[in-house]
């Protein structure tokens, strides 16, 4: 991988990581248009990659919502968090192996993208009457139930962000505490998922975190998803005051179909 094509990556990923596109999808398309090797150790570099930059987006939501996370004594919050991440946690140890075969699917981003395209046109009509205005009303059995609807990001091109604020909706927040919980949510589950993507490279590939080039690599690419995250965000929940979600949907159908087409006319990036 090079210094270019991993600063690409971790725009993508600070770009899509909280908007309701999803952000593995698209680092799966930015890797097909790159024409990027996914076999031997620079596969394997690519896999991790892709998965611990997250660390930068993790750490902007930190940042942005500090007064929520800090001080740490505020045991009801961090517990909400626990008990909405055990379903991922659970599920994605579980199909790890399987989550890994579809990251390398661009059809199945494809066909996530368009299906939950259509869902966020028609999601504002769907919950029109919240009851839960702040995070402190949230009961925690809704939380946890929120988690469910979050695993379904395990399926490349389905976004976490959408699905667990989808999730968070039909369990009766406001559109933007939805949002805001979704963020929440992310710190553990994306603070776990690269803990053990990072031991599992570690056991079955060292020789890759013992490249001191490819941890230069990571920790640029964490910088600058940490930056354009921040900004995301701060996009991202002006924009869903005041519009909503269709026009994500319809970005999601045309990015799906135009990946559809690419894929059906058997289109190749020169590698």
């Amino acid at each position: 991988m090079s210094l270019f094509e991993a600063v690409i990556i971790a725009i993508v990923e600070g770009l899509t990581e909280f908007l309701p596109v999803s952000s593995t999808g698209h680092m799966i398309i930015t890797e097909y248009l790159l024409g990027m090797d996914l076999s031997g150790n620079d596969g394997a570099f690519i896999k991790l990659y892709t998965v611990a930059i997250q660390l930068g987006a993790i750490l902007s939501v930190l940042v942005l919502y500090r007064k929520k996370f800090f001080p740490l004594n505020r045991w009801n919050f961090y517990l909400k968090l626990v008990v909405a991440v055990v379903p991922a946690l659970l599920l994605g140890f579980l199909l790890d192996d399987y989550i890994d075969t579809l990251l390398e699917s661009p059809l199945t981003v494809a066909i996530s993208l368009l299906i939950g395209g259509i869902i966020l046109l028609f999601i504002d009509r769907l919950f029109k009457n919240p009851s839960i205005h702040v995070e402190e009303n949230l009961p925690m059995a809704k939380g946890f139930k929120i988690g469910f609807w979050q695993c379904l990001a395990m399926i490349p091109g389905v976004s976490r962000s959408a699905a667990s604020i989808i999730g968070g909706m039909q369990q009766g927040l406001t559109r933007n505490l939805a949002a805001e919980f979704s963020f929440f949510l992310a710190v553990p589950t994306m603070a776990a998922a690269t803990g053990y993507k990072l031991l599992k490279t570690w056991k079955e590939h060292p020789e890759v975190l013992q490249d001191t080039s490819n941890l230069q690599v990571l920790l640029i690419g964490n910088i600058v998803a940490f930056v354009v995250a921040m900004l995301a965000i701060k996009f991202f929940i002006g924009f869903l005051q005041k519009r909503g979600f269709a026009l994500f949907g319809w970005y999601r159908i045309i990015v799906g179909g135009i990946l559809l087409l690419l894929l059906a006319t058997g289109y190749q990036p020169a590698l």
